[in-house]
């Protein structure tokens, strides 16, 4: 049986995301953070939304819950974690919970950092992960209620998945992600040549989103702590990895 996805963008650079099973014709979005442009991706596909996935409580995952709870009377999956929009959760989740859907398991990946109650969802039979806020392409989450130990932490449960692992983020921040990156990892021809094919694309108007696990372990500098060319560009040559993803988040929030 088939399970479609089908990714929309909203807001400046948000991205939203549809799961569809052909067979069951259960789909999920993941997050809600505007019910127009939601409703918007579900006329084009012609699904019809039946749960909801929500990644962390902030406004631009959350803004069009109610509305989209209400209208299509979806069961609304999120962190057991309270917030202001945990009200309208159904069902409370944590790390290493996992529940079904369209006859898929799926796995939740607590990743605090960027927030608190951040949640990552991995369908292994799919290969494919949502990581809201917390992995980017090139880049990750900036660190607003967590610490830096905690958000690498939460990096290393993502880098344990397979390689082939197809990561859905919830940003188009790349072309100044990879800005970034040249700057700790200015040797990486992998990363120069990512970099020109990044620009070319986003040019076009195409996304930059999904990407996959191993193409992020050779020019995401947040996953390459253990590289002995970036820690010696840092003088962190003897350092544990928690510190140097904290030396490179310091540098990226003021790049």
């Amino acid at each position: 049986m088939a399970f479609q996805t089908h990714q929309f963008p909203y807001g400046d650079d948000n991205y939203g995301l549809l799961l569809h099973c052909t067979e069951s014709n259960l789909t999920a979005c993941v997050d809600a953070g505007d019910a127009a442009a939601t409703e918007a991706a579900l006329a084009e596909t012609g699904w019809q939304l039946s749960h909801i996935f929500i990644t962390h409580h902030h406004g631009d995952h959350t803004a069009g819950l109610a509305e989209l709870k209400q209208r299509h009377g979806a069961t609304v999956l999120g962190p057991v974690i309270d917030s202001a929009a945990s009200a309208l959760y159904n069902i409370r989740l944590g790390d290493g919970d996992h529940f079904e859907f369209a006859d898929r398991q799926i796995d939740v990946i607590s990743t605090p950092g960027h927030t608190l109650d951040m949640l990552n969802f991995y369908i292994a039979s799919e290969s494919m992960v949502c990581t809201g806020d917390t992995l980017f392409v090139m880049g990750c989450g900036r660190i607003f209620e967590g610490d830096p130990d905690m958000m690498w932490a939460s990096l290393e449960k993502l880098l344990a998945l397979p390689d082939q692992t197809v990561i859905y983020c919830s940003h188009e921040y790349t072309i100044s992600n990879a800005a970034f990156a040249r700057s700790v990892d200015p040797d990486n021809a992998a990363l120069a040549a990512r970099q020109e094919a990044i620009v070319e694309l986003r040019e076009n108007g195409f996304p930059t989103v999904p990407t996959r696990l191993d193409l992020e372990k050779a020019t995401n500098p947040f996953l390459r702590v253990e590289d002995a060319a970036i820690r010696a560009h840092l003088g962190l040559e003897t350092a544990s990895n928690a510190a140097v993803f904290a030396e490179i988040r310091k540098r990226k929030d003021h790049f």
